[in-house]
């Protein structure tokens, strides 16, 4: 479960959100609390938030987001629960809030408004709100045994560190058995692959990189191994083309049918990895004599 906090001072508007009945909006929590639409809600916020009015963000919104799998078979009474917890552990009991539950997507979460302003007309301290949201739900995930953040995030490194391989495997077969010349053909086929090779231009309409997407993923050339950096590539594709190639200022590639130029920093590290290539295969073919 990942959660979510903020001060905020449009607390009308923020409850009008989380009471939205397109979005299958139901109330799970209700504390210190009467009226029946988010304009008495709003109100009575009100009356409690005029004792200090040197307090200008003076509501507590939070989002509870358990996990798709979590959220599907939680009952009302158990986000009701999940809610309870949370705001116990953030130490916010005793003040006027609301809880609605959303199920209009695939992910059920829960947004909750607090009044930060305590009936003692004292303010809530909201100094690192956000992240000890964060930690107050991983906490109640864990007691309620339910998928923690944690958890989640080891998962997505897995799950990236694996297409990440694939597609570094994927680049090295093409690269090996086609030996390619131009960067538009080393695009063509890494799309028949699977993946989609996105170069990166500047402002400057320049090319300074490769992005690969692949299976809902999006990663920088050199996120998905050091190899695959902008440089690296285009300096094996230059290098199947040339024994030595002269790089300066102004060099261009043939892009989906166009002239692009390469940007100074990208065209100075082909430089170097080419005239490395050169260096290499000369020592290579001298030993070999």
């Amino acid at each position: 479960m990942i959660g979510k906090g903020k001060s905020i001072s449009h607390t009308r508007a923020s409850i009008s959100y989380g009471w939205n009945q397109e979005k299958e909006a139901e109330i799970i929590y209700k504390e210190h609390l009467i009226g029946e639409t988010p304009r008495e809600i709003a109100q009575e916020f009100k009356i409690i938030q005029d004792q200090n009015c040197r307090c200008k963000n003076n509501t507590l919104s939070f989002v509870l987001s358990p996990t798709i799998k979590d959220g599907k078979k939680l009952t009302q009474e158990e986000l009701n629960t999940l809610t309870q917890k949370f705001i116990q552990q953030m130490q916010l009991h005793n003040r006027q809030s609301i809880a609605f539950v959303h199920r209009d997507k695939a992910h059920t979460h829960v947004h909750l408004y607090v009044n930060r302003i305590g009936f003692d007309g004292k303010a809530y301290n909201d100094s690192y709100i956000g992240k000890r949201s964060q930690q107050v739900a991983d906490q109640v995930a864990k007691e309620m045994g339910l998928q923690r953040a944690r958890d989640i995030q080891y998962q997505r490194f897995e799950k990236q560190k694996q297409l990440r391989q694939e597609i570094k495997l994927l680049h090295e077969k093409i690269m090996k058995e086609q030996r390619l010349k131009e960067l538009d053909r080393y695009i063509k086929h890494m799309k028949e692959k699977g993946v989609e090779v996105r170069p990166v231009i500047n402002r400057q309409e320049q090319l300074q990189g490769l992005r690969y997407q692949y299976k809902g993923y999006n990663f920088k050339g050199s996120e998905v191994h050091r190899s695959l950096s902008g440089g690296k590539v285009m300096a094996q594709i230059i290098g199947n083309k040339e024994r030595t190639v002269e790089i300066t200022k102004g060099m261009t590639v043939q892009l989906a049918g166009r002239v692009v130029e390469l940007s100074t920093n990208l065209a100075l590290s082909i430089a170097k990895r080419v005239v490395k290539q050169a260096v290499k295969r000369s020592i290579d073919l001298g030993m070999g004599i």
